[in-house]
């Protein structure tokens, strides 16, 4: 068995968690001159889970990896494996299923959406 390290024990155990198809999870660890790098591969269905809205999570992931490397004076970098090509199938895929734009929302008033009017502070005598 490969020799383990605890950054990738790390962050095999969080991503592990938070997919849906933990047995796709690996990891592979390059060490040169600027530090550990980790190369995560996950399923391709498990993209939006590891990225995150915005990249939030990918960006909490590699804060947490900088943390646990600092324990070891190691500067470590996490790299989210993302096979070729495979962002432009994702769109052209959308683009063949038709995605249906949103319907036209219906207009509507500040006082229906939850918000205050004047008219609303007028009948309080603001």
């Amino acid at each position: 068995m490969a020799e383990t390290f605890t950054e990738q024990e790390f962050i095999e155990y969080v991503v592990k968690s938070i997919v849906n198809h933990p047995e796709d999870v690996r990891t592979e660890r390059t060490v040169d001159e600027r530090g550990v790098l980790l190369t995560l591969f996950i399923n391709q269905d498990d993209m939006g889970y590891v990225i995150g809205r915005q990249g939030q999570t990918a960006r909490a992931l590699r804060i947490l990896l900088k943390i646990v490397g600092a324990k070891t004076d190691a500067r470590v970098n996490l790299k989210i494996y993302e096979p070729e090509n495979m962002r432009r199938a994702h769109h052209e895929g959308r683009a063949e299923n038709g995605s249906v734009p949103a319907a036209p929302r219906e207009e509507t008033r500040h006082g229906d959406a939850g918000l205050v009017t004047d008219d609303d502070l007028a009948d309080l005598g603001i």
